[in-house]
């Protein structure tokens, strides 16, 4: 986990922390063994997404107090599992992602030129 990158060679960065997300609920997009699902891209919630999401048998929109896990609305950020981001891309709803705070890992699943289009900040790609 230390000294992690992101898909643009650079330090990763804090996804979020509010809510605080991450397979290690560190705030940041970090992998190691146990993260069979490979919670790497880290992307900006929108209705489409989560309703998307939702159908597929993961709904991130309702809160589990249980976990401490508060339901995501649009706008939030969330480290999604590579796998999921890349199945929303082909059916044309992915969520917008910041480059800066996804895994390099997540370039196992998916490419450089395919999430570039989706970044939020333009002008870091």
């Amino acid at each position: 986990m230390t000294d992690a990158t992101n898909v643009l060679g650079g330090e990763l960065s804090t996804c979020s922390t509010s809510p605080m997300t991450g397979f290690f609920r560190d705030g940041c997009c970090n992998t190691g063994a146990g993260d069979r699902g490979a919670h790497v891209v880290c992307a900006q919630m929108t209705a489409e997404f989560l309703r998307y999401t939702k159908a597929q048998g993961n709904d991130l929109s309702t809160p589990i107090p249980a976990f401490q896990f508060p339901g995501l609305k649009p706008g939030d950020r969330w480290c999604l599992c590579a796998s999921r981001w890349k199945e929303a891309m082909d059916d044309g709803v992915a969520p917008p992602v910041d480059l800066e705070a996804t895994h390099a890992s997540a370039l196992e699943y998916v490419s450089l030129d395919e999430l570039k289009p989706f970044a939020l900040d333009k002008g870091s790609v």
